[in-house]
């Protein structure tokens, strides 16, 4: 496998491309790229170096720390207080499973990011979704925030996304394996 600023450069390259080569399908706008995760602090100045590079060169790079939206959902809906409550009285997979609820029906994840992303151009303006290790065990799918956003944006979205790569499509959540972690997904965009 190449390393972490090898793979940097060649997202790098796709993205300042005339026509960007993140994706074979023209309405998926989206990839992945997967860093061991241990390397988050070391992935976090990358993605900030890398944003520099790119707007040198004319485009446009928002960063969104998918952490931070994540607590946003929580405080629109419930509060931390419910959460932290949830978890004194049931555990920490009720907990998760109560987080995971809100971030799927009452503040869905997906329309926070979309919100962020609304003012953007898809000519010039690309997004970085970051901190998806906050989520962690399992309090929400990535596949799940990619499939939602589908066919609601044409900006480029690169998630950087900490984890083990199983194959050429398959990826593991922060390494977390069988049933008390992520499971393996498939997942039908381009893999760094």
């Amino acid at each position: 496998m190449k390393s972490l600023r090898d793979r940097l450069d060649i997202l790098e390259e796709d993205l300042l491309n005339e026509h960007i080569r993140i994706s074979a399908y023209h309405d998926l706008p989206f990839a992945i790229f997967c860093y061991d995760p241990e390397e988050e602090y070391r992935l976090r100045k990358e993605a900030v170096f890398l944003k520099t590079r790119i707007e040198n060169k004319g485009k446009e790079v928002k960063i969104i720390s998918i952490a931070g939206l994540m607590w946003e959902g929580i405080e629109k809906t419930r509060g931390i207080n419910y959460v932290i409550d949830t978890e004194k009285k049931f555990g920490f997979k009720m907990a998760q499973t109560t987080v995971n609820n809100l971030l799927s029906k009452l503040s869905p994840l997906h329309k926070i990011v979309l919100e962020k992303m609304k003012d953007l151009n898809e000519k010039k303006d690309i997004v970085f979704l970051i901190r998806s290790g906050a989520l962690a065990p399992s309090i929400y799918r990535m596949s799940k925030l990619l499939d939602e956003m589908h066919g609601f944006t044409m900006v480029p979205v690169i998630l950087f996304y900490p984890g083990k790569r199983e194959g050429e499509t398959d990826l593991r959540f922060m390494g977390i394996g069988g049933k008390e972690g992520s499971s393996c997904y498939n997942y039908r965009v381009k893999i760094y």
